[in-house]
Protein backbone atom coordinates (compact mmCIF):
# COMPACT_ATOMS: atom_id res chain seq x y z
CA UNK A 1 0.00 0.00 0.00
CA UNK A 2 1.26 3.45 -0.88
CA UNK A 3 1.66 6.89 1.24
CA UNK A 4 -1.29 8.01 -0.68
CA UNK A 5 -3.42 5.03 -0.37
CA UNK A 6 -2.86 5.31 3.45
CA UNK A 7 -3.65 8.70 3.29
CA UNK A 8 -7.30 8.58 1.32
CA UNK A 9 -8.11 5.10 3.32
CA UNK A 10 -11.34 5.11 5.45
CA UNK A 11 -10.79 6.41 8.67
CA UNK A 12 -10.78 3.62 11.74
CA UNK A 13 -13.57 3.38 14.51
CA UNK A 14 -11.32 5.28 17.06
CA UNK A 15 -10.89 7.92 14.62
CA UNK A 16 -15.32 7.92 13.54
CA UNK A 17 -15.80 8.07 17.15
CA UNK A 18 -13.12 11.15 17.85
CA UNK A 19 -14.90 12.74 14.86
CA UNK A 20 -18.04 12.03 16.65
CA UNK A 21 -17.34 13.39 20.35
CA UNK A 22 -16.09 16.81 18.34
CA UNK A 23 -19.42 17.17 16.52
CA UNK A 24 -21.57 16.55 19.46
CA UNK A 25 -24.08 18.98 20.60
CA UNK A 26 -27.99 19.55 19.23
CA UNK A 27 -28.89 16.36 21.66
CA UNK A 28 -27.26 17.64 24.28
CA UNK A 29 -29.69 20.75 24.50
CA UNK A 30 -32.34 17.83 24.60
CA UNK A 31 -30.33 16.00 27.29
CA UNK A 32 -30.21 19.63 29.03
CA UNK A 33 -34.03 20.32 29.29
CA UNK A 34 -34.39 15.88 29.82
CA UNK A 35 -31.79 16.18 33.14
CA UNK A 36 -33.79 18.91 34.73
CA UNK A 37 -35.17 19.85 38.15
CA UNK A 38 -38.67 18.55 36.94
CA UNK A 39 -37.46 14.61 36.16
CA UNK A 40 -35.10 14.73 39.70
CA UNK A 41 -38.76 16.20 41.56
CA UNK A 42 -40.25 13.22 39.81
CA UNK A 43 -37.26 10.60 40.55
CA UNK A 44 -36.66 12.12 44.33
CA UNK A 45 -40.65 11.31 44.46
CA UNK A 46 -40.66 8.07 43.00
CA UNK A 47 -37.94 6.94 45.62
CA UNK A 48 -39.04 8.25 48.96
CA UNK A 49 -42.59 7.21 48.25
CA UNK A 50 -42.06 4.05 46.78
CA UNK A 51 -38.62 2.80 47.57
CA UNK A 52 -37.00 0.78 44.54
CA UNK A 53 -40.52 -0.36 43.02
CA UNK A 54 -40.04 1.89 40.06
CA UNK A 55 -36.74 1.31 39.15
CA UNK A 56 -37.91 -0.26 35.67
CA UNK A 57 -39.97 3.40 34.87
CA UNK A 58 -36.02 5.19 35.06
CA UNK A 59 -34.40 2.44 33.35
CA UNK A 60 -37.11 2.71 30.77
CA UNK A 61 -37.40 6.54 30.56
CA UNK A 62 -33.40 6.64 29.23
CA UNK A 63 -34.45 3.76 25.90
CA UNK A 64 -37.60 5.35 25.40
CA UNK A 65 -35.95 8.80 25.50
CA UNK A 66 -33.63 7.74 23.04
CA UNK A 67 -36.05 6.40 20.94
CA UNK A 68 -38.27 8.97 20.49
CA UNK A 69 -34.80 11.37 19.69
CA UNK A 70 -33.71 9.32 17.00
CA UNK A 71 -37.11 9.46 15.12
CA UNK A 72 -37.06 12.85 15.37
CA UNK A 73 -33.89 13.10 14.49
CA UNK A 74 -34.86 11.12 11.17
CA UNK A 75 -37.33 13.53 10.39
CA UNK A 76 -35.24 16.65 11.00
CA UNK A 77 -32.54 15.53 9.16
CA UNK A 78 -34.32 13.82 5.73
CA UNK A 79 -36.49 17.21 5.52
CA UNK A 80 -34.07 19.44 6.68
CA UNK A 81 -36.35 21.74 7.41
CA UNK A 82 -38.28 22.34 10.85
CA UNK A 83 -41.03 19.99 12.27
CA UNK A 84 -43.84 23.41 11.92
CA UNK A 85 -43.48 23.67 8.52
CA UNK A 86 -43.42 19.92 7.47
CA UNK A 87 -46.18 19.24 9.22
CA UNK A 88 -47.75 22.61 7.77
CA UNK A 89 -47.44 21.65 3.56
CA UNK A 90 -47.77 17.48 4.71
CA UNK A 91 -51.04 18.32 6.58
CA UNK A 92 -52.41 21.55 6.64
CA UNK A 93 -51.90 24.51 8.22
CA UNK A 94 -54.61 23.36 11.00
CA UNK A 95 -52.34 20.77 12.03
CA UNK A 96 -49.69 23.07 12.59
CA UNK A 97 -51.29 25.33 14.31
CA UNK A 98 -52.37 22.39 16.84
CA UNK A 99 -48.40 21.05 17.53
CA UNK A 100 -47.34 24.99 17.89
CA UNK A 101 -50.34 25.42 21.04
CA UNK A 102 -49.76 21.44 22.01
CA UNK A 103 -45.80 22.65 22.80
CA UNK A 104 -45.55 26.03 23.47
CA UNK A 105 -48.39 25.47 26.79
CA UNK A 106 -46.07 22.54 27.91
CA UNK A 107 -43.09 24.21 27.69
CA UNK A 108 -44.30 27.78 28.66
CA UNK A 109 -45.83 26.39 32.11
CA UNK A 110 -42.52 24.32 32.52
CA UNK A 111 -40.70 27.28 31.93
CA UNK A 112 -42.15 28.87 35.36
CA UNK A 113 -41.85 26.30 37.12
CA UNK A 114 -38.19 25.75 36.21
CA UNK A 115 -37.55 29.21 36.99
CA UNK A 116 -38.98 28.86 40.37
CA UNK A 117 -36.65 26.36 40.99
CA UNK A 118 -33.44 27.73 39.66
CA UNK A 119 -34.42 30.69 42.28
CA UNK A 120 -34.80 28.64 44.80
CA UNK A 121 -31.60 26.94 44.64
CA UNK A 122 -29.62 30.04 44.23
CA UNK A 123 -31.54 31.52 47.11
CA UNK A 124 -30.41 27.91 49.23
CA UNK A 125 -26.60 28.37 47.91
CA UNK A 126 -26.50 32.13 48.58
CA UNK A 127 -28.58 33.79 51.11
CA UNK A 128 -30.50 36.38 48.42
CA UNK A 129 -33.99 36.01 47.85
CA UNK A 130 -35.35 33.99 44.94
CA UNK A 131 -37.32 36.97 43.63
CA UNK A 132 -34.06 38.64 43.17
CA UNK A 133 -32.57 35.68 41.26
CA UNK A 134 -35.86 35.03 39.17
CA UNK A 135 -35.20 38.54 37.77
CA UNK A 136 -31.40 38.22 37.34
CA UNK A 137 -31.57 34.92 35.44
CA UNK A 138 -34.38 35.86 33.65
CA UNK A 139 -31.58 39.05 32.18
CA UNK A 140 -28.85 36.73 31.79
CA UNK A 141 -31.43 34.38 29.71
CA UNK A 142 -32.26 37.40 27.13
CA UNK A 143 -28.43 38.83 27.07
CA UNK A 144 -26.79 34.98 26.69
CA UNK A 145 -28.82 33.92 23.94
CA UNK A 146 -30.11 37.03 22.13
CA UNK A 147 -26.58 37.82 21.95
CA UNK A 148 -24.54 34.96 21.20
CA UNK A 149 -27.30 32.21 20.07
CA UNK A 150 -28.14 28.83 19.56
CA UNK A 151 -23.43 28.21 20.21
CA UNK A 152 -23.60 29.75 23.20
CA UNK A 153 -26.20 27.33 24.69
CA UNK A 154 -25.08 24.36 23.13
CA UNK A 155 -21.82 24.74 25.16
CA UNK A 156 -23.59 25.37 28.11
CA UNK A 157 -25.56 22.33 27.84
CA UNK A 158 -22.63 20.28 27.36
CA UNK A 159 -20.63 21.77 30.39
CA UNK A 160 -23.88 21.36 33.02
CA UNK A 161 -24.84 18.23 31.78
CA UNK A 162 -21.64 16.69 32.44
CA UNK A 163 -20.91 18.44 35.41
CA UNK A 164 -24.86 17.15 36.89
CA UNK A 165 -23.74 13.59 35.71
CA UNK A 166 -20.47 13.80 37.53
CA UNK A 167 -21.96 15.70 41.01
CA UNK A 168 -24.57 12.85 41.25
CA UNK A 169 -22.57 9.50 40.37
CA UNK A 170 -20.38 11.17 42.83
CA UNK A 171 -22.99 11.12 45.62
CA UNK A 172 -23.60 7.46 44.43
CA UNK A 173 -20.12 6.50 46.68
CA UNK A 174 -21.49 8.30 50.16
CA UNK A 175 -24.73 6.79 49.87
CA UNK A 176 -25.62 3.24 51.06
CA UNK A 177 -27.73 1.42 48.18
CA UNK A 178 -29.22 -2.18 48.79
CA UNK A 179 -28.17 -3.57 45.34
CA UNK A 180 -30.42 -7.07 46.02
CA UNK A 181 -33.13 -4.83 46.54
CA UNK A 182 -33.32 -2.49 43.96
CA UNK A 183 -33.11 -5.57 41.24
CA UNK A 184 -36.89 -5.90 42.64
CA UNK A 185 -37.39 -2.43 41.15
CA UNK A 186 -36.73 -3.75 37.39
CA UNK A 187 -40.11 -5.82 38.01
CA UNK A 188 -42.81 -3.82 36.14
CA UNK A 189 -45.42 -3.05 38.21
CA UNK A 190 -46.85 0.42 39.35
CA UNK A 191 -47.85 0.67 42.87
CA UNK A 192 -51.09 2.44 44.16
CA UNK A 193 -50.86 5.98 43.53
CA UNK A 194 -47.84 5.86 41.45
CA UNK A 195 -49.10 6.87 38.07
CA UNK A 196 -48.71 10.85 38.49
CA UNK A 197 -44.99 9.93 39.74
CA UNK A 198 -44.06 6.97 36.57
CA UNK A 199 -45.72 9.84 34.06
CA UNK A 200 -43.34 12.58 35.16
CA UNK A 201 -40.08 10.05 35.02
CA UNK A 202 -41.07 9.12 31.74
CA UNK A 203 -42.06 12.55 30.42
CA UNK A 204 -38.51 14.00 31.49
CA UNK A 205 -37.46 11.80 28.72
CA UNK A 206 -40.30 11.66 26.18
CA UNK A 207 -41.48 15.19 25.82
CA UNK A 208 -43.29 17.11 23.40
CA UNK A 209 -40.45 19.65 23.84
CA UNK A 210 -37.45 17.71 23.10
CA UNK A 211 -39.41 16.20 19.84
CA UNK A 212 -40.32 18.98 18.56
CA UNK A 213 -36.88 21.05 19.30
CA UNK A 214 -34.59 18.52 17.91
CA UNK A 215 -35.19 19.78 13.73
CA UNK A 216 -34.43 23.26 14.66
CA UNK A 217 -31.32 22.17 16.87
CA UNK A 218 -29.62 20.54 14.21
CA UNK A 219 -30.28 23.13 11.71
CA UNK A 220 -28.82 25.94 13.98
CA UNK A 221 -25.93 23.44 13.88
CA UNK A 222 -25.86 23.14 9.87
CA UNK A 223 -26.58 19.13 10.04
CA UNK A 224 -27.81 17.59 6.93
CA UNK A 225 -28.53 13.82 5.95
CA UNK A 226 -24.49 13.50 5.68
CA UNK A 227 -24.95 13.74 9.27
CA UNK A 228 -26.73 11.03 9.74
CA UNK A 229 -24.07 8.52 11.94
CA UNK A 230 -22.96 11.56 14.25
CA UNK A 231 -26.58 12.18 14.74
CA UNK A 232 -27.18 9.57 16.04
CA UNK A 233 -23.92 8.78 17.89
CA UNK A 234 -24.84 12.28 19.93
CA UNK A 235 -28.15 10.96 20.69
CA UNK A 236 -26.82 7.12 22.27
CA UNK A 237 -24.15 9.82 24.14
CA UNK A 238 -26.41 12.06 25.97
CA UNK A 239 -29.69 10.21 26.09
CA UNK A 240 -29.22 6.80 26.39
CA UNK A 241 -25.61 7.47 28.54
CA UNK A 242 -25.99 10.62 29.66
CA UNK A 243 -29.18 10.84 31.29
CA UNK A 244 -29.77 7.49 31.72
CA UNK A 245 -26.75 7.70 33.89
CA UNK A 246 -28.02 10.77 35.70
CA UNK A 247 -31.36 9.19 35.82
CA UNK A 248 -29.94 6.54 37.50
CA UNK A 249 -27.88 7.89 40.12
CA UNK A 250 -30.37 9.98 41.44
CA UNK A 251 -33.37 7.44 41.77
CA UNK A 252 -30.98 5.30 44.20
CA UNK A 253 -29.62 7.81 46.50
CA UNK A 254 -33.00 9.03 46.93
CA UNK A 255 -34.87 5.41 47.21
CA UNK A 256 -32.23 3.94 49.50
CA UNK A 257 -32.32 7.09 51.98
CA UNK A 258 -35.25 9.07 52.00
CA UNK A 259 -38.43 7.88 53.50
CA UNK A 260 -40.93 11.27 52.95
CA UNK A 261 -42.23 12.00 49.69
CA UNK A 262 -43.13 15.67 51.05
CA UNK A 263 -39.80 16.76 50.20
CA UNK A 264 -39.12 19.32 48.08
CA UNK A 265 -36.11 19.25 45.37
CA UNK A 266 -33.80 21.27 47.85
CA UNK A 267 -35.32 19.63 51.04
CA UNK A 268 -34.27 16.48 49.24
CA UNK A 269 -30.61 17.42 49.49
CA UNK A 270 -30.74 19.17 52.71
CA UNK A 271 -32.30 15.87 53.90
CA UNK A 272 -29.22 14.28 52.67
CA UNK A 273 -26.83 15.78 55.34
CA UNK A 274 -28.18 14.71 58.62
CA UNK A 275 -28.59 11.05 57.48
CA UNK A 276 -25.83 10.68 55.14
CA UNK A 277 -23.63 13.85 55.99
CA UNK A 278 -23.00 17.15 53.85
CA UNK A 279 -20.85 15.88 51.12
CA UNK A 280 -24.12 14.09 49.80
CA UNK A 281 -26.08 17.14 50.72
CA UNK A 282 -23.37 19.80 48.91
CA UNK A 283 -23.31 17.13 45.59
CA UNK A 284 -27.36 16.63 45.50
CA UNK A 285 -27.77 20.88 45.68
CA UNK A 286 -24.61 21.37 43.15
CA UNK A 287 -26.27 18.77 40.48
CA UNK A 288 -30.03 20.13 41.28
CA UNK A 289 -28.43 23.48 40.69
CA UNK A 290 -26.64 22.93 37.50
CA UNK A 291 -29.76 20.83 36.11
CA UNK A 292 -31.91 23.83 36.34
CA UNK A 293 -29.60 26.37 35.02
CA UNK A 294 -29.17 23.86 31.78
CA UNK A 295 -32.87 23.13 31.58
CA UNK A 296 -33.80 26.45 31.98
CA UNK A 297 -32.05 27.81 28.91
CA UNK A 298 -32.53 25.11 26.94
CA UNK A 299 -36.37 25.14 27.47
CA UNK A 300 -36.22 28.84 26.27
CA UNK A 301 -35.69 28.55 22.94
CA UNK A 302 -38.94 26.24 22.33
CA UNK A 303 -41.70 28.42 21.88
CA UNK A 304 -39.68 31.05 19.82
CA UNK A 305 -38.31 27.70 17.54
CA UNK A 306 -41.76 27.26 16.69
CA UNK A 307 -43.99 30.24 16.64
CA UNK A 308 -40.79 31.33 14.27
CA UNK A 309 -41.21 28.81 11.92
CA UNK A 310 -45.17 28.87 11.60
CA UNK A 311 -44.61 32.33 11.17
CA UNK A 312 -42.06 31.83 8.14
CA UNK A 313 -39.11 33.94 10.29
CA UNK A 314 -36.15 32.84 10.11
CA UNK A 315 -34.96 30.65 13.55
CA UNK A 316 -31.64 31.76 14.27
CA UNK A 317 -30.78 34.90 16.15
CA UNK A 318 -29.83 36.88 12.52
CA UNK A 319 -33.57 36.80 12.03
CA UNK A 320 -34.65 40.45 14.79
CA UNK A 321 -38.18 38.81 15.13
CA UNK A 322 -36.72 35.64 16.72
CA UNK A 323 -34.60 37.35 18.56
CA UNK A 324 -37.24 39.27 20.10
CA UNK A 325 -39.25 36.09 20.59
CA UNK A 326 -36.15 34.86 22.44
CA UNK A 327 -36.05 37.89 24.80
CA UNK A 328 -39.61 38.05 25.45
CA UNK A 329 -40.17 33.97 26.52
CA UNK A 330 -36.97 34.87 29.05
CA UNK A 331 -38.07 38.08 30.67
CA UNK A 332 -41.60 36.00 30.74
CA UNK A 333 -39.96 33.57 32.93
CA UNK A 334 -39.14 35.80 35.87
CA UNK A 335 -42.52 35.94 37.51
CA UNK A 336 -42.10 32.05 38.20
CA UNK A 337 -39.64 32.91 41.07
CA UNK A 338 -42.79 34.70 42.45
CA UNK A 339 -45.07 31.40 42.73
CA UNK A 340 -46.02 30.19 46.10
CA UNK A 341 -46.51 26.54 47.01
CA UNK A 342 -44.19 24.03 47.21
CA UNK A 343 -41.88 23.34 43.86
CA UNK A 344 -42.03 19.27 44.21
CA UNK A 345 -45.75 18.72 43.19
CA UNK A 346 -45.45 21.52 40.52
CA UNK A 347 -42.84 20.44 38.70
CA UNK A 348 -43.70 16.25 38.88
CA UNK A 349 -47.10 17.77 37.83
CA UNK A 350 -45.70 20.11 34.87
CA UNK A 351 -43.92 16.82 33.63
CA UNK A 352 -47.10 14.76 33.82
CA UNK A 353 -48.83 17.78 31.93
CA UNK A 354 -46.31 17.08 29.60
CA UNK A 355 -46.87 13.62 29.33
CA UNK A 356 -50.56 14.09 28.08
CA UNK A 357 -49.40 16.58 24.77
CA UNK A 358 -46.59 14.07 24.10
CA UNK A 359 -48.47 10.95 21.95
CA UNK A 360 -49.57 13.32 19.71
CA UNK A 361 -46.29 14.77 18.85
CA UNK A 362 -44.71 11.02 18.58
CA UNK A 363 -47.74 10.57 16.40
CA UNK A 364 -47.43 13.63 13.76
CA UNK A 365 -43.77 12.28 13.79
CA UNK A 366 -44.47 8.56 12.98
CA UNK A 367 -47.07 9.47 10.35
CA UNK A 368 -44.31 12.23 8.81
CA UNK A 369 -41.61 9.58 8.72
CA UNK A 370 -44.31 7.19 6.55
CA UNK A 371 -45.57 9.57 4.18
CA UNK A 372 -44.21 11.35 1.37
CA UNK A 373 -42.77 13.73 3.07
CA UNK A 374 -39.45 12.26 3.53
CA UNK A 375 -37.51 10.36 0.83
CA UNK A 376 -37.29 6.85 2.83
CA UNK A 377 -39.84 6.18 4.94
CA UNK A 378 -39.14 4.55 8.37
CA UNK A 379 -37.94 0.75 8.65
CA UNK A 380 -40.59 -1.75 10.29
CA UNK A 381 -38.33 -1.91 13.32
CA UNK A 382 -38.39 1.83 13.52
CA UNK A 383 -41.87 1.83 13.47
CA UNK A 384 -42.61 -1.03 15.79
CA UNK A 385 -40.22 0.71 18.38
CA UNK A 386 -42.35 4.41 17.21
CA UNK A 387 -45.53 2.96 18.27
CA UNK A 388 -44.77 0.92 20.98
CA UNK A 389 -43.40 4.35 22.79
CA UNK A 390 -46.63 5.87 21.54
CA UNK A 391 -48.41 3.07 23.62
CA UNK A 392 -46.49 3.63 26.25
CA UNK A 393 -47.09 7.51 26.82
CA UNK A 394 -50.40 7.10 26.42
CA UNK A 395 -51.24 4.53 28.62
CA UNK A 396 -49.01 6.65 31.34
CA UNK A 397 -50.89 9.79 30.24
CA UNK A 398 -53.99 8.30 30.59
CA UNK A 399 -53.46 6.49 34.16
CA UNK A 400 -52.65 10.28 35.01
CA UNK A 401 -56.01 12.08 33.63
CA UNK A 402 -57.87 9.26 35.13
CA UNK A 403 -55.92 9.85 38.67
CA UNK A 404 -56.58 13.52 38.13
CA UNK A 405 -60.63 13.33 37.46
CA UNK A 406 -60.64 10.95 40.39
CA UNK A 407 -59.93 13.69 42.27
CA UNK A 408 -62.54 15.59 41.11
CA UNK A 409 -62.94 17.80 38.36
CA UNK A 410 -61.85 21.36 39.52
CA UNK A 411 -60.38 24.14 36.95
CA UNK A 412 -56.76 22.61 37.06
CA UNK A 413 -58.07 18.79 36.23
CA UNK A 414 -60.72 20.37 34.07
CA UNK A 415 -58.10 22.00 32.04
CA UNK A 416 -55.70 18.60 31.50
CA UNK A 417 -59.30 16.42 30.84
CA UNK A 418 -59.78 19.11 28.12
CA UNK A 419 -56.74 19.25 26.79
CA UNK A 420 -55.99 15.08 26.68
CA UNK A 421 -59.45 14.95 25.10
CA UNK A 422 -58.72 17.81 22.11
CA UNK A 423 -55.79 16.07 21.64
CA UNK A 424 -56.81 12.17 21.40
CA UNK A 425 -59.41 13.37 19.29
CA UNK A 426 -56.95 14.98 17.22
CA UNK A 427 -54.42 11.57 17.31
CA UNK A 428 -57.81 9.86 15.89
CA UNK A 429 -58.45 11.53 13.07
CA UNK A 430 -54.88 11.90 12.60
CA UNK A 431 -54.70 7.90 12.16
CA UNK A 432 -57.97 8.30 10.23
CA UNK A 433 -56.59 10.29 7.57
CA UNK A 434 -53.41 7.94 7.01
CA UNK A 435 -55.54 4.66 7.05
CA UNK A 436 -57.32 6.65 3.94
CA UNK A 437 -54.15 7.57 2.39
CA UNK A 438 -52.96 4.15 2.56
CA UNK A 439 -56.36 2.89 0.94
CA UNK A 440 -56.44 5.05 -1.60
CA UNK A 441 -52.82 4.62 -2.77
Amino acid sequence: MTDTDVAHAPPGVTERIEGYLSEMGPSWVAGAIAAGPATIASLVTAGAAFGYQLLWVVVLSAGAGALAQYLAMRLGLLTERGIVAVVEDTLGESWAWLLVADAVIAAGVAQLVIMKTVATVSATVTGVDARVWGVVWALVLALGLAGRGYRFLELAAKLLVSLVVVAFVASLFVVPVDAGAALTGLVPSVPTGGALVAAGILGGAVHITLITMHSYTMRSRGWTRENYDAATFDIGASMLVAFGVYSLAIFLVTASVLTSADLSTVGAAQALGPLVGPSAKWLFLLGLWGAAVSTLGGNTIVPPFLLADKLGWGTTIEDSRYRALLVAVALLSAPGAFIGGAVLGQLVLVLALGTVGTPFAIAIVLYLLNSGAVPDRNSTLANVGGVALLLVTGALAANFVREQVAGGVGALSGFVLAFAVALALAMLGLGGKYARDELGS
